[in-house]
């Protein structure tokens, strides 16, 4: 019981929970509170389809909660001269889906041009992105990758496991077989990957309070 307690515990504590009820404040997916955490098959998709989705839908839940009240200084901080800024890491989380929209939605390998005048400077990071991503309140950054998530969740809805399980041959090779379901599999564990950047970097705020990480 007491195992089993601190594991829940450090994982909401990870996500930038407390506690259970504040998934509730914290989920902008249409997830019922009580079902975030139950990862399987959901209503309007088909079974597979469905699995995946309450795994994105957990993981941007995730991201709302621990970047709940960032100031725009904080979402601009930055920890060195190499170092992202909180904000732009959100942004590309939205390029990096839009990205995988572009191509298992509509086949393409690269943004658009309109895509591209959004999203390319999230999507690359680096100096363009330290540039030219600040200023920002944190709804402008959850709005953007809100309207991303909605036309994803559109979309897969209009797709069947089958398409899901599809191999796309331009990109696979003789050494390895990729399919529709890995690349939107990348999508859930590239989020999560950069939550625990988006951690970190909230830990070292200035003020912050000490973290044992």
């Amino acid at each position: 019981m007491h195992r089993r307690n601190f594991l829940i515990k450090t994982a909401l504590t990870a996500a930038g929970f407390s506690s259970l009820p504040l998934l509730a404040h914290s989920n902008t997916v249409s997830t019922p509170p009580d079902e975030l955490m139950l990862i399987g098959p959901k209503e309007g998709y088909s079974p597979q389809i469905g699995t995946l989705v309450s795994m994105l839908n957990y993981n941007r839940s995730t991201i709302i909660g621990i970047t709940k009240g960032l100031s725009v200084e904080q979402l601009d901080y930055r920890h060195d001269a190499k170092a992202n800024t909180i904000g732009s890491l959100i942004m590309h989380l939205g390029a990096t889906e839009v990205f995988y929209q572009a191509n298992t939605f509509e086949g393409r390998d690269d943004f658009n041009d309109a895509e591209k005048k959004l999203w390319d400077d999230a999507m690359n990071l680096g100096d363009a992105g330290r540039k030219n991503i600040k200023g920002h309140e944190l709804k402008y950054y959850i709005d953007r990758i809100t309207e991303v998530r909605e036309k994803t969740l559109r979309e897969l809805k209009k797709k069947d496991d089958k398409w899901l399980m599809e191999i796309d041959k331009k990109w696979s090779n003789e050494k390895r077989s990729i399919n529709t379901y890995w690349k939107w599999f990348h999508v859930c564990e590239h989020e999560s990957n950069h939550r625990g950047q988006i951690a970190w970097l909230k830990s070292r705020l200035p003020g912050a309070k000490a973290s044992s990480d």
